[in-house]
Protein backbone atom coordinates (compact mmCIF):
# COMPACT_ATOMS: atom_id res chain seq x y z
CA UNK A 1 0.00 0.00 0.00
CA UNK A 2 1.36 3.61 -1.28
CA UNK A 3 1.68 6.51 0.79
CA UNK A 4 -1.72 7.38 2.69
CA UNK A 5 -2.84 4.04 2.77
CA UNK A 6 -3.49 4.75 -1.14
CA UNK A 7 -2.57 3.58 -4.16
CA UNK A 8 -3.44 4.62 -8.31
CA UNK A 9 -5.14 7.67 -9.08
CA UNK A 10 -6.34 8.66 -5.71
CA UNK A 11 -2.50 8.71 -4.32
CA UNK A 12 -1.72 10.82 -7.05
CA UNK A 13 -4.38 13.39 -6.23
CA UNK A 14 -3.52 13.24 -2.71
CA UNK A 15 0.27 13.81 -3.37
CA UNK A 16 -0.76 16.31 -5.64
CA UNK A 17 -2.68 18.50 -3.12
CA UNK A 18 -0.37 17.96 -0.37
CA UNK A 19 2.29 19.37 -2.65
CA UNK A 20 0.36 22.41 -3.04
CA UNK A 21 0.51 23.42 0.57
CA UNK A 22 4.26 24.40 -0.05
CA UNK A 23 2.69 27.02 -3.21
CA UNK A 24 -0.36 27.62 -0.86
CA UNK A 25 3.07 28.39 2.06
CA UNK A 26 4.95 31.14 -0.50
CA UNK A 27 1.21 32.17 -2.05
CA UNK A 28 0.33 33.23 1.97
CA UNK A 29 3.69 35.01 2.30
CA UNK A 30 3.28 37.22 -0.95
CA UNK A 31 -0.31 38.09 0.15
CA UNK A 32 0.35 38.49 4.41
CA UNK A 33 2.40 41.84 3.71
CA UNK A 34 0.06 43.36 1.70
CA UNK A 35 -2.71 43.12 3.95
CA UNK A 36 -1.10 44.72 6.82
CA UNK A 37 1.53 47.07 5.35
CA UNK A 38 -2.02 49.70 5.21
CA UNK A 39 -2.74 49.05 8.82
CA UNK A 40 -2.34 51.96 11.43
CA UNK A 41 -1.01 49.45 14.11
CA UNK A 42 1.58 48.34 11.35
CA UNK A 43 2.45 51.93 10.66
CA UNK A 44 2.90 52.64 14.27
CA UNK A 45 4.89 50.09 15.50
CA UNK A 46 7.51 50.77 12.60
CA UNK A 47 7.00 54.63 13.24
CA UNK A 48 5.71 55.41 9.64
CA UNK A 49 7.70 53.57 7.32
CA UNK A 50 8.64 55.38 4.01
CA UNK A 51 8.07 53.84 0.92
CA UNK A 52 11.66 52.43 0.21
CA UNK A 53 11.34 51.20 3.62
CA UNK A 54 7.97 49.09 2.99
CA UNK A 55 9.18 47.67 -0.57
CA UNK A 56 12.18 46.33 1.55
CA UNK A 57 10.24 44.94 4.07
CA UNK A 58 7.85 43.07 0.96
CA UNK A 59 10.64 42.42 -1.18
CA UNK A 60 13.70 41.78 0.98
CA UNK A 61 12.36 37.70 0.96
CA UNK A 62 13.09 37.70 -2.22
CA UNK A 63 16.76 37.93 -1.95
CA UNK A 64 16.84 34.98 0.46
CA UNK A 65 14.80 33.06 -1.87
CA UNK A 66 17.20 33.45 -4.98
CA UNK A 67 19.87 32.33 -3.09
CA UNK A 68 18.34 29.04 -2.07
CA UNK A 69 16.88 28.21 -5.01
CA UNK A 70 20.12 28.40 -6.81
CA UNK A 71 21.51 26.01 -4.26
CA UNK A 72 18.71 24.12 -4.27
CA UNK A 73 19.67 22.17 -7.64
CA UNK A 74 22.76 21.17 -5.36
CA UNK A 75 20.64 19.71 -2.55
CA UNK A 76 17.73 18.38 -4.43
CA UNK A 77 20.33 16.31 -6.23
CA UNK A 78 22.35 15.28 -3.75
CA UNK A 79 19.50 14.23 -0.75
CA UNK A 80 16.57 14.11 -2.98
CA UNK A 81 13.11 15.78 -3.39
CA UNK A 82 11.47 14.52 -0.41
CA UNK A 83 14.18 16.00 1.86
CA UNK A 84 14.65 19.00 0.17
CA UNK A 85 11.15 20.37 0.53
CA UNK A 86 11.23 19.44 4.39
CA UNK A 87 14.26 21.47 5.09
CA UNK A 88 12.59 24.87 2.67
CA UNK A 89 9.50 24.22 5.33
CA UNK A 90 11.27 24.10 8.36
CA UNK A 91 13.66 27.07 7.44
CA UNK A 92 10.09 28.73 6.61
CA UNK A 93 8.65 28.23 10.23
CA UNK A 94 11.60 29.88 11.62
CA UNK A 95 11.52 32.88 8.95
CA UNK A 96 8.40 33.55 10.86
CA UNK A 97 8.68 33.16 13.74
CA UNK A 98 11.00 35.89 13.67
CA UNK A 99 8.36 38.27 11.58
CA UNK A 100 5.60 37.33 14.26
CA UNK A 101 8.03 38.11 17.51
CA UNK A 102 9.43 40.88 15.47
CA UNK A 103 11.03 43.62 17.98
CA UNK A 104 11.22 46.37 15.31
CA UNK A 105 12.82 46.74 11.54
CA UNK A 106 16.08 44.94 11.37
CA UNK A 107 13.97 41.53 13.33
CA UNK A 108 11.76 41.77 10.61
CA UNK A 109 13.89 42.25 7.56
CA UNK A 110 16.48 39.68 8.63
CA UNK A 111 12.99 37.08 9.56
CA UNK A 112 11.98 37.99 6.00
CA UNK A 113 15.03 37.24 4.48
CA UNK A 114 15.36 33.63 6.59
CA UNK A 115 11.72 33.08 5.31
CA UNK A 116 12.99 33.51 2.01
CA UNK A 117 15.32 30.84 2.36
CA UNK A 118 12.73 28.46 2.91
CA UNK A 119 10.73 30.38 0.35
CA UNK A 120 13.90 29.42 -2.48
CA UNK A 121 13.67 25.36 -1.83
CA UNK A 122 9.52 25.64 -2.06
CA UNK A 123 9.20 27.03 -5.03
CA UNK A 124 12.00 25.76 -7.12
CA UNK A 125 11.24 21.37 -5.64
CA UNK A 126 7.61 21.53 -5.62
CA UNK A 127 7.30 21.91 -9.51
CA UNK A 128 9.92 19.25 -10.20
CA UNK A 129 8.49 16.57 -7.22
CA UNK A 130 4.97 17.20 -9.39
CA UNK A 131 6.49 16.80 -12.71
CA UNK A 132 8.12 13.72 -11.60
CA UNK A 133 5.41 11.89 -10.14
CA UNK A 134 2.88 12.82 -12.50
CA UNK A 135 2.01 10.99 -15.78
CA UNK A 136 2.02 12.73 -19.32
CA UNK A 137 -1.61 12.86 -19.91
CA UNK A 138 -2.40 14.28 -16.77
CA UNK A 139 1.06 16.37 -15.65
CA UNK A 140 -0.23 19.67 -16.88
CA UNK A 141 -3.73 19.30 -14.84
CA UNK A 142 -1.95 18.62 -11.91
CA UNK A 143 0.48 21.60 -12.21
CA UNK A 144 -1.97 23.65 -12.68
CA UNK A 145 -4.20 22.47 -9.53
CA UNK A 146 -1.06 22.95 -7.68
CA UNK A 147 -0.98 26.92 -8.58
CA UNK A 148 -4.73 27.14 -7.58
CA UNK A 149 -3.38 25.78 -4.33
CA UNK A 150 -0.84 29.11 -4.62
CA UNK A 151 -3.35 31.59 -5.19
CA UNK A 152 -5.60 29.88 -2.44
CA UNK A 153 -2.45 30.92 0.40
CA UNK A 154 -2.42 34.35 -1.08
CA UNK A 155 -6.48 35.15 -1.25
CA UNK A 156 -6.76 33.34 2.45
CA UNK A 157 -3.37 35.73 4.03
CA UNK A 158 -5.48 38.73 2.50
CA UNK A 159 -8.86 37.75 3.94
CA UNK A 160 -6.93 37.32 7.26
CA UNK A 161 -5.29 40.26 7.20
CA UNK A 162 -8.88 41.49 6.89
CA UNK A 163 -10.32 40.06 9.72
CA UNK A 164 -7.52 40.99 12.28
CA UNK A 165 -7.32 44.37 10.82
CA UNK A 166 -10.71 44.94 13.36
CA UNK A 167 -8.51 43.58 16.09
CA UNK A 168 -7.29 46.47 18.35
CA UNK A 169 -3.62 46.34 18.70
CA UNK A 170 -0.63 44.95 17.57
CA UNK A 171 -2.20 41.32 17.33
CA UNK A 172 -3.89 42.83 13.54
CA UNK A 173 -0.52 42.28 11.88
CA UNK A 174 1.22 39.82 14.33
CA UNK A 175 -1.19 37.16 14.10
CA UNK A 176 -1.74 37.13 10.55
CA UNK A 177 2.63 36.26 10.62
CA UNK A 178 2.13 33.81 12.88
CA UNK A 179 -0.29 31.86 10.69
CA UNK A 180 2.33 31.15 8.41
CA UNK A 181 4.21 29.38 11.13
CA UNK A 182 1.13 27.35 11.50
CA UNK A 183 0.89 25.95 7.87
CA UNK A 184 4.87 25.84 7.51
CA UNK A 185 4.54 23.09 10.39
CA UNK A 186 1.74 20.95 8.29
CA UNK A 187 4.07 21.11 5.25
CA UNK A 188 7.26 19.80 7.27
CA UNK A 189 5.35 17.13 8.96
CA UNK A 190 3.49 15.65 5.87
CA UNK A 191 6.79 15.73 4.11
CA UNK A 192 8.52 12.89 5.75
CA UNK A 193 5.30 10.45 4.40
CA UNK A 194 5.52 10.98 0.79
CA UNK A 195 6.67 9.13 -1.53
CA UNK A 196 10.17 10.57 -3.13
CA UNK A 197 10.23 11.35 -6.25
CA UNK A 198 10.94 7.93 -8.86
CA UNK A 199 13.06 9.62 -10.93
CA UNK A 200 15.52 10.52 -8.52
CA UNK A 201 15.14 7.09 -6.70
CA UNK A 202 16.56 5.68 -9.83
CA UNK A 203 18.87 7.91 -10.61
CA UNK A 204 20.32 6.91 -7.24
CA UNK A 205 20.26 3.17 -8.09
CA UNK A 206 17.40 2.60 -5.40
CA UNK A 207 15.82 0.86 -8.01
CA UNK A 208 13.43 -1.62 -5.82
CA UNK A 209 12.00 1.67 -3.93
CA UNK A 210 11.64 3.32 -7.46
CA UNK A 211 9.38 0.80 -9.12
CA UNK A 212 7.64 0.45 -5.78
CA UNK A 213 6.69 3.81 -6.10
CA UNK A 214 6.11 3.89 -9.85
CA UNK A 215 3.38 0.76 -9.31
CA UNK A 216 1.43 2.64 -6.63
CA UNK A 217 1.20 5.49 -8.65
CA UNK A 218 0.85 3.96 -11.98
CA UNK A 219 -0.41 0.39 -10.72
CA UNK A 220 -2.84 0.29 -8.24
CA UNK A 221 0.34 -1.09 -6.27
CA UNK A 222 0.89 -3.81 -8.68
CA UNK A 223 4.59 -4.66 -9.28
CA UNK A 224 3.87 -6.53 -12.78
CA UNK A 225 1.56 -3.58 -14.02
CA UNK A 226 2.55 -2.83 -17.48
CA UNK A 227 2.25 0.95 -17.41
CA UNK A 228 4.38 0.91 -14.18
CA UNK A 229 6.67 -1.53 -15.84
CA UNK A 230 7.24 0.57 -18.88
CA UNK A 231 7.68 3.81 -16.96
CA UNK A 232 10.47 2.32 -15.04
CA UNK A 233 12.10 1.24 -18.60
CA UNK A 234 11.73 4.67 -19.95
CA UNK A 235 13.14 6.80 -16.88
CA UNK A 236 16.05 4.35 -16.39
CA UNK A 237 17.33 4.45 -20.46
CA UNK A 238 17.05 8.41 -19.53
CA UNK A 239 18.58 8.42 -16.63
CA UNK A 240 21.55 5.80 -18.07
CA UNK A 241 21.62 7.53 -21.02
CA UNK A 242 22.74 10.58 -19.08
CA UNK A 243 25.47 8.88 -17.34
CA UNK A 244 27.31 8.72 -20.45
CA UNK A 245 27.99 12.27 -19.88
CA UNK A 246 30.09 12.52 -16.83
CA UNK A 247 30.03 16.16 -16.28
CA UNK A 248 26.56 17.22 -14.84
CA UNK A 249 27.17 20.59 -14.22
CA UNK A 250 25.74 24.04 -14.86
CA UNK A 251 28.14 24.26 -17.70
CA UNK A 252 27.51 21.39 -19.27
CA UNK A 253 23.54 22.24 -18.86
CA UNK A 254 23.95 25.48 -20.12
CA UNK A 255 26.16 24.39 -23.46
CA UNK A 256 24.18 21.57 -24.41
CA UNK A 257 20.40 22.34 -23.70
CA UNK A 258 21.41 26.82 -24.14
CA UNK A 259 17.47 26.72 -25.73
CA UNK A 260 15.53 25.29 -23.04
CA UNK A 261 17.74 27.29 -20.18
CA UNK A 262 16.85 30.23 -22.02
CA UNK A 263 12.68 29.67 -22.14
CA UNK A 264 12.74 28.39 -18.77
CA UNK A 265 14.29 31.56 -17.65
CA UNK A 266 12.37 34.35 -19.64
CA UNK A 267 8.86 32.48 -19.25
CA UNK A 268 9.73 32.96 -15.05
CA UNK A 269 11.46 36.60 -15.99
CA UNK A 270 8.10 37.31 -17.87
CA UNK A 271 5.74 36.52 -15.32
CA UNK A 272 7.05 38.90 -13.71
CA UNK A 273 7.61 41.81 -15.65
CA UNK A 274 3.66 41.20 -16.80
CA UNK A 275 2.64 43.14 -13.68
CA UNK A 276 1.49 40.59 -10.97
CA UNK A 277 3.60 41.64 -7.79
CA UNK A 278 2.42 45.35 -8.56
CA UNK A 279 -0.85 43.81 -7.75
CA UNK A 280 -0.36 41.21 -5.31
CA UNK A 281 2.23 43.04 -3.05
CA UNK A 282 1.18 46.59 -3.38
CA UNK A 283 -3.76 45.67 -4.10
CA UNK A 284 -4.38 48.16 -0.90
CA UNK A 285 -1.87 50.62 -2.04
CA UNK A 286 -2.98 50.63 -6.19
CA UNK A 287 -7.01 50.59 -4.79
CA UNK A 288 -5.89 53.36 -2.22
CA UNK A 289 -4.69 55.42 -4.91
CA UNK A 290 -7.81 54.58 -6.61
CA UNK A 291 -9.83 56.10 -4.35
CA UNK A 292 -10.49 53.73 -1.86
CA UNK A 293 -9.87 54.34 1.60
CA UNK A 294 -8.55 52.37 4.82
CA UNK A 295 -10.10 48.83 5.23
CA UNK A 296 -12.09 49.01 2.39
CA UNK A 297 -8.86 48.55 0.12
CA UNK A 298 -8.04 45.43 2.42
CA UNK A 299 -11.73 44.49 1.48
CA UNK A 300 -11.57 45.02 -2.19
CA UNK A 301 -8.23 43.32 -2.29
CA UNK A 302 -9.52 39.91 -1.09
CA UNK A 303 -12.37 39.89 -2.63
CA UNK A 304 -10.29 40.45 -6.03
CA UNK A 305 -8.83 37.36 -4.63
CA UNK A 306 -11.39 34.83 -4.69
CA UNK A 307 -12.14 35.76 -8.36
CA UNK A 308 -8.09 35.07 -8.77
CA UNK A 309 -8.60 31.74 -7.17
CA UNK A 310 -11.68 30.92 -9.83
CA UNK A 311 -9.59 32.42 -12.73
CA UNK A 312 -7.18 29.48 -11.99
CA UNK A 313 -9.57 26.66 -12.07
CA UNK A 314 -10.68 26.65 -16.36
CA UNK A 315 -6.97 26.04 -16.77
CA UNK A 316 -6.83 23.05 -14.95
CA UNK A 317 -8.46 21.35 -18.32
CA UNK A 318 -7.56 23.90 -20.88
CA UNK A 319 -3.75 23.32 -20.34
CA UNK A 320 -4.03 19.83 -21.70
CA UNK A 321 -6.56 20.64 -24.21
CA UNK A 322 -5.41 23.69 -25.57
CA UNK A 323 -2.34 23.69 -25.16
CA UNK A 324 0.59 25.75 -23.30
CA UNK A 325 0.74 28.37 -26.22
CA UNK A 326 -2.16 29.65 -26.34
CA UNK A 327 -3.49 29.84 -22.83
CA UNK A 328 0.49 32.10 -22.71
CA UNK A 329 -0.51 34.04 -25.78
CA UNK A 330 -4.17 34.34 -24.72
CA UNK A 331 -3.32 35.65 -21.04
CA UNK A 332 -0.72 38.20 -22.45
CA UNK A 333 -3.03 39.86 -24.79
CA UNK A 334 -5.62 40.41 -22.17
CA UNK A 335 -3.18 41.36 -19.34
CA UNK A 336 -1.96 43.85 -21.64
CA UNK A 337 -5.40 45.79 -22.19
CA UNK A 338 -6.13 45.22 -18.05
CA UNK A 339 -3.16 47.07 -17.40
CA UNK A 340 -3.53 49.84 -19.43
CA UNK A 341 -6.92 50.09 -18.36
CA UNK A 342 -5.08 50.79 -14.97
CA UNK A 343 -3.47 53.21 -15.81
CA UNK A 344 -5.45 55.17 -18.09
CA UNK A 345 -8.26 55.04 -15.63
CA UNK A 346 -5.89 56.53 -13.12
CA UNK A 347 -4.94 59.40 -15.45
CA UNK A 348 -8.43 60.28 -16.15
CA UNK A 349 -8.89 60.14 -12.03
CA UNK A 350 -12.73 60.93 -12.23
CA UNK A 351 -15.59 60.11 -9.97
CA UNK A 352 -15.58 56.50 -11.61
CA UNK A 353 -12.08 55.77 -11.82
CA UNK A 354 -12.07 53.75 -8.13
CA UNK A 355 -14.65 51.57 -9.54
CA UNK A 356 -12.99 50.94 -13.25
CA UNK A 357 -9.57 50.41 -11.38
CA UNK A 358 -10.84 47.54 -9.60
CA UNK A 359 -12.61 45.83 -12.54
CA UNK A 360 -9.40 46.43 -14.32
CA UNK A 361 -7.14 44.95 -11.70
CA UNK A 362 -9.91 41.89 -11.64
CA UNK A 363 -9.74 41.34 -15.12
CA UNK A 364 -5.83 41.30 -15.15
CA UNK A 365 -5.14 38.95 -12.19
CA UNK A 366 -7.84 36.72 -13.84
CA UNK A 367 -5.73 36.48 -16.81
CA UNK A 368 -3.11 36.09 -14.89
CA UNK A 369 -4.64 33.18 -13.05
CA UNK A 370 -5.31 31.26 -15.93
CA UNK A 371 -2.35 31.91 -18.17
CA UNK A 372 0.93 33.29 -16.67
CA UNK A 373 0.68 32.33 -13.24
CA UNK A 374 0.61 28.34 -13.84
CA UNK A 375 2.22 27.85 -17.39
CA UNK A 376 5.94 29.44 -16.40
CA UNK A 377 5.61 26.95 -13.12
CA UNK A 378 5.12 23.91 -15.16
CA UNK A 379 7.00 24.45 -18.23
CA UNK A 380 11.06 24.69 -16.67
CA UNK A 381 10.66 20.85 -15.11
CA UNK A 382 8.63 19.48 -18.09
CA UNK A 383 11.43 20.79 -20.98
CA UNK A 384 14.39 19.64 -18.81
CA UNK A 385 15.95 16.50 -19.22
CA UNK A 386 16.29 14.51 -16.44
CA UNK A 387 20.15 14.99 -15.49
CA UNK A 388 19.66 18.67 -15.70
CA UNK A 389 16.08 19.25 -14.35
CA UNK A 390 16.67 20.15 -10.30
CA UNK A 391 19.78 22.59 -11.84
CA UNK A 392 17.83 23.68 -14.81
CA UNK A 393 14.39 24.51 -12.81
CA UNK A 394 16.90 26.46 -10.02
CA UNK A 395 18.12 28.49 -12.53
CA UNK A 396 14.40 29.36 -13.65
CA UNK A 397 13.69 29.56 -10.50
CA UNK A 398 15.92 31.96 -9.22
CA UNK A 399 15.24 34.14 -12.15
CA UNK A 400 11.50 34.55 -10.98
CA UNK A 401 12.77 35.58 -7.56
CA UNK A 402 15.05 38.03 -9.15
CA UNK A 403 12.81 39.31 -11.33
CA UNK A 404 10.48 39.46 -8.16
CA UNK A 405 12.89 41.59 -5.97
CA UNK A 406 13.38 44.04 -8.73
CA UNK A 407 9.57 44.54 -8.92
CA UNK A 408 8.51 43.99 -5.15
CA UNK A 409 12.02 46.98 -4.52
CA UNK A 410 11.03 49.30 -7.08
CA UNK A 411 6.96 49.81 -7.10
CA UNK A 412 6.70 51.75 -4.06
CA UNK A 413 8.90 54.17 -5.33
CA UNK A 414 7.38 54.13 -9.10
CA UNK A 415 4.14 54.85 -7.90
CA UNK A 416 5.19 58.20 -6.47
CA UNK A 417 7.44 58.98 -8.96
CA UNK A 418 5.66 58.37 -12.42
CA UNK A 419 2.27 57.25 -10.97
CA UNK A 420 -0.04 56.15 -13.43
CA UNK A 421 2.39 55.18 -16.06
CA UNK A 422 4.00 52.28 -13.91
CA UNK A 423 1.07 49.72 -15.21
CA UNK A 424 1.19 50.61 -19.21
CA UNK A 425 5.38 50.25 -18.46
CA UNK A 426 3.95 46.45 -17.58
CA UNK A 427 1.41 46.68 -20.35
CA UNK A 428 4.31 46.85 -22.78
CA UNK A 429 6.52 43.51 -21.03
CA UNK A 430 2.67 41.69 -21.47
CA UNK A 431 2.75 42.14 -25.68
CA UNK A 432 7.21 41.50 -25.46
CA UNK A 433 6.08 38.19 -24.07
CA UNK A 434 3.33 37.39 -26.29
CA UNK A 435 5.58 37.52 -29.31
CA UNK A 436 8.36 35.71 -28.04
CA UNK A 437 6.55 32.80 -26.79
CA UNK A 438 4.40 33.18 -30.09
CA UNK A 439 7.78 32.54 -32.08
CA UNK A 440 10.10 30.71 -29.72
CA UNK A 441 8.35 28.40 -27.21
CA UNK A 442 7.47 24.79 -28.34
CA UNK A 443 4.31 23.04 -27.50
CA UNK A 444 4.56 20.62 -25.10
CA UNK A 445 1.40 19.36 -24.11
CA UNK A 446 0.66 15.47 -23.83
CA UNK A 447 4.88 14.79 -24.52
CA UNK A 448 6.13 12.31 -22.12
CA UNK A 449 9.12 14.14 -19.97
CA UNK A 450 11.71 11.29 -21.45
CA UNK A 451 11.03 12.64 -25.14
CA UNK A 452 11.14 16.39 -24.67
CA UNK A 453 14.59 16.00 -26.82
CA UNK A 454 12.07 15.18 -30.02
CA UNK A 455 10.56 18.60 -29.49
CA UNK A 456 14.08 20.74 -29.20
CA UNK A 457 16.68 18.38 -31.28
CA UNK A 458 18.94 18.71 -29.43
CA UNK A 459 21.24 15.82 -27.31
CA UNK A 460 18.80 13.51 -28.03
CA UNK A 461 19.33 10.51 -25.18
CA UNK A 462 17.21 7.73 -27.47
CA UNK A 463 20.08 8.33 -30.14
CA UNK A 464 22.80 7.94 -27.25
CA UNK A 465 20.92 4.48 -26.84
CA UNK A 466 20.85 3.31 -29.65
CA UNK A 467 24.96 4.25 -30.41
CA UNK A 468 26.14 3.55 -27.48
CA UNK A 469 26.17 0.43 -24.25
CA UNK A 470 24.39 1.32 -21.55
CA UNK A 471 26.80 -0.03 -18.95
CA UNK A 472 29.16 2.26 -20.05
CA UNK A 473 29.77 3.99 -16.36
CA UNK A 474 31.86 1.54 -14.59
CA UNK A 475 29.65 -1.10 -11.98
CA UNK A 476 26.65 0.65 -13.48
CA UNK A 477 23.99 -2.43 -14.26
CA UNK A 478 22.56 -2.37 -17.75
CA UNK A 479 18.58 -2.21 -17.37
CA UNK A 480 18.34 -6.09 -18.00
CA UNK A 481 20.49 -6.70 -14.88
CA UNK A 482 18.61 -4.18 -12.81
CA UNK A 483 15.53 -5.45 -13.62
CA UNK A 484 15.66 -8.96 -13.89
CA UNK A 485 18.30 -9.21 -10.30
CA UNK A 486 15.64 -7.46 -8.78
CA UNK A 487 12.49 -9.04 -9.71
CA UNK A 488 14.29 -12.39 -8.95
CA UNK A 489 15.19 -11.31 -5.50
CA UNK A 490 11.58 -10.22 -4.96
CA UNK A 491 10.43 -13.78 -6.18
CA UNK A 492 12.53 -15.69 -3.46
CA UNK A 493 11.73 -13.34 -0.67
CA UNK A 494 8.47 -13.33 -1.52
CA UNK A 495 7.12 -16.37 -2.59
CA UNK A 496 4.77 -17.24 -5.77
CA UNK A 497 3.08 -14.19 -7.36
CA UNK A 498 5.94 -12.36 -8.74
CA UNK A 499 7.32 -13.00 -12.03
CA UNK A 500 11.01 -13.06 -12.46
CA UNK A 501 11.33 -13.40 -16.00
CA UNK A 502 11.82 -9.87 -17.79
CA UNK A 503 8.71 -9.06 -19.80
CA UNK A 504 8.62 -7.87 -23.50
CA UNK A 505 8.53 -4.23 -24.02
CA UNK A 506 8.07 -2.12 -27.40
CA UNK A 507 10.74 0.20 -28.32
CA UNK A 508 10.47 1.82 -31.43
CA UNK A 509 8.73 -1.23 -32.60
CA UNK A 510 11.89 -3.29 -32.15
CA UNK A 511 10.08 -5.66 -29.26
CA UNK A 512 13.45 -4.83 -27.16
CA UNK A 513 13.50 -7.16 -23.79
CA UNK A 514 14.06 -6.01 -20.80
CA UNK A 515 16.43 -8.71 -19.67
CA UNK A 516 19.08 -7.33 -22.46
CA UNK A 517 20.94 -4.64 -23.08
CA UNK A 518 19.18 -2.03 -25.70
CA UNK A 519 20.30 -1.79 -28.98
Amino acid sequence: MGAFGMVGDRLLMSISVFASIGVFLFGFDQGVMSGIITGPFFNAYFHRPEPHEIATMVAILEIGAFCTSLLSGYVGDVFGRRATLFAGASIFVVGGAFQTFTLGFKSMVFGRIIAGFGVGFLSMIVPVYQSEISPAEHRGKLACIEFTGNIAGYAFSVWIGYFCSFLISDYSWRLPLGVQCIIGSILAIGSLFIPESPRWLLDQDMDEEGMQVLADLHGDGDLESPKAREEFREIKEGVLADRMSADRGYKTMWRRYKYRVLIAMSAQAFAQLNGINVISYYAPLVFRDAGWIGRSAILMTGINGIIYILSTIPTWYLVDIWGRRPVLLSGALIMSAALSSVGYFMYLDKSYTPLAVVISVIVFNAAFGYSWGPIPWLYPPEIMPNAFRVKGVSLSTATNWFFNFIVGESTPTLQVWIRWRVYPMHALFCLISFTIVYFGYPETMGVPLEEMDRIFGDSSSRHDLESASLGSRPGSPSIGDTVKGWLGKRNSTNGPGVDASAPEFEDGGRGTKLGGDIG
